[in-house]
């Protein structure tokens, strides 16, 4: 077994409406990000690489890569899991806290967690999603933008 953890954070920006576990959801903002601006996928994929020692996302997709301009993220997603894969890992679950005062996350929970499942082909209770608010302390009490932390098993396959 192999555990990684990701950690990212993008700025609210104009736009209306931001995407997490590549499910658009309806907000007063959007992310200021090179590409699509899914932390949470972001965070995964992170995850997904420390699991395997394979670096980080900024890596394999640098932000100064103009290739990469509003890139939907599941193309960083699925070659993470490539990644490991490749390796002879399989990831056995994924658990993520979406951290945000705004827009409340619970009513999309559902959504991600499916989308997740079947972006990534797993089931549905191998991918935990939850969220939570810093009681309006720091910058996403502020309402600045969102940060998330996600966290992965990986299994010799």
């Amino acid at each position: 077994m192999r555990i990684g953890t990701g950690f990212d954070v993008h700025a609210f920006g104009p736009g209306s409406h931001i995407t997490l576990g590549n499910v658009r959801i309806p907000h007063d903002h959007g992310f200021i990000a090179h590409s699509d601006g899914d932390v949470l996928i972001h965070a995964i994929c992170d995850a997904l690489l420390g699991a395997g020692a394979l670096g980080d996302i900024g890596q394999h997709f640098p932000p100064s890569d103009p290739q990469w301009q509003d890139c939907d993220s599941t193309v960083f997603l699925r070659h993470c899991q490539q990644l490991i894969e490749q390796r002879g890992w399989q990831v056995g679950n994924i658990d993520c806290t979406i951290i945000a005062e705004r827009p409340k996350i619970g009513p999309h929970v559902a959504a991600i967690q499916q989308r997740l499942a079947q972006i990534m082909d797993l089931e549905v209770d191998q991918v935990g999603i939850k969220a939570t608010t810093t009681e309006r302390l720091g910058f996403t009490g502020r309402e600045e933008g969102v940060a998330v932390q996600a966290v992965c098993l990986l299994l010799k396959g």
